[in-house]
């Protein structure tokens, strides 16, 4: 295990680079966008991944297990069920639609470019930890889930 697994929030992850792409926007020319446009195409994503992110906590809820990421070894139940039958990590991905709705919000493209860092450090130091430990819990049932549903998309 690296130091680095499962040791920093993913909350905490994505305002790290939200702080970043602000900085990004403060240093790089925005895009051309009137303001209506972006303020709505940025409450568009803003929404869209709060609201997939609580129906996911809701479907763990439902499972009764936990929603805690740094400790998945605590988890009683992996599920399958509601938005975990189209991602693997829905809650993950709403924060990424959160992100990409903050970059519209600044309407700068090197703000956008940012996005993937959060995705990349996710993938690396929380969701690939997981599914180790989700592995070994739930053995083939979580196997033959991981070969149906994606990661991300």
């Amino acid at each position: 295990m690296n130091a680095l697994e499962l040791k920093v929030p993913p909350p905490v992850v994505a305002l790290v680079v939200a702080l970043l792409m602000w900085g990004c926007a403060q240093l790089t020319p925005p895009l051309d966008v009137p303001p209506v446009y972006r303020l709505c195409v940025a409450l568009v994503l803003f929404a869209a991944g709060l609201v997939l992110r609580l129906a996911a906590q809701l479907s763990f809820r439902k499972a009764g297990t936990t929603v805690n990421p740094l400790d998945p070894s605590r988890s009683s139940a992996f599920v399958s069920r509601g938005v975990y039958r189209f991602s693997r990590n829905p809650m993950y991905l709403g924060r990424v639609l959160q992100l990409l709705g903050w970059a519209a919000f600044l309407a700068n493209a090197a703000a956008v470019l940012l996005v993937p860092l959060y995705v990349l450090y996710v993938t690396r130091f929380q969701i690939l930890p997981e599914e180790r430990m989700l592995t070994e819990q739930f053995g083939g049932d979580y196997l033959r889930y991981t070969h149906t549903v994606r990661r991300w998309l």
